[in-house]
């Protein structure tokens, strides 16, 4: 049996193995447009972005249920919804694999 701190380590290096793409395009704002549509943009969106998006799309929706009485009130509901749900909805589901721009 391993010990806590041996799956602490290979947790870490696991964790900063399917990091590491992420880092690549660290250095500048924008991914340059040759990496754009490539496998290696492709595999960091479908790893990483995705799943962020669906995590946001779904937190999203779970603060605009909470928020919408006070949406209501202020009479700004359609907003808070395309900004809570429909932005990131669009994002991970709508876009091209690898489109980071649209």
């Amino acid at each position: 049996m391993l010990s806590y701190r041996k799956t602490l380590v290979i947790c870490f290096l696991i964790i900063s193995l399917l990091m590491y793409p992420l880092f690549a395009f660290a250095e500048t704002d924008e991914i340059p447009y040759s990496l754009q549509n490539s496998p290696e943009a492709m595999t960091v969106d479908l790893i990483a972005a995705r799943p962020i998006g669906l995590v946001a799309t779904i937190g999203g929706a779970l603060i605009f249920v909470v928020s919408w009485p006070f949406s209501a009130l202020g009479g700004n509901t359609p907003e808070a919804w395309n900004s809570l749900v429909v932005a990131p909805a669009k994002y991970t589901f709508k876009r091209p694999l690898g489109a980071y721009e649209q």
